[in-house]
């Protein structure tokens, strides 16, 4: 199994309170990976990464679509340096592959994120 599928796993049995459609890119260039929903009825979209090292690697198209759409989107990236996952704005994508994981996140943490996503 690839990585990122295998944090997609991991999300989805995580967060079971948040309804997911998993986009398997057909629907275009850098649409994110996940339309998410939540109890409040606020559609959200997440791009899962895997990094390796510190750098965070976006196409051209994804900096694109986070910077053309900067509210309610985020991306989660997962790296074997770091022991939780971490959760930015895409609004920030392009400080992201600027700085990688060494920029702040808006929550690390499964938890912590599921909870962000719940009261969105």
């Amino acid at each position: 199994m690839k990585p990122e599928r295998k944090l997609w796993q991991k999300v989805k049995k995580f967060m079971p309170e948040i309804s997911f459609t998993r986009l398997e890119n057909l629907s275009g260039f850098g649409t994110p990976d996940l339309l998410a929903y939540n109890k409040k009825h606020t559609f959200f979209t997440v791009e899962l990464k895997v990094a390796k090292g510190n750098s965070v690697k976006l196409s051209p198209h994804q900096i694109s679509f986070h910077v053309k759409h900067p509210h309610n989107t985020f991306i989660l990236v997962s790296s074997a340096l770091y022991k939780d996952e971490k959760l930015y704005e895409g609004s920030r994508c392009l400080e992201l592959v600027a700085c990688g994981l060494r920029l702040d996140p808006l929550r690390s943490g499964l938890d912590l994120i599921y909870n962000y996503f719940k009261r969105l």
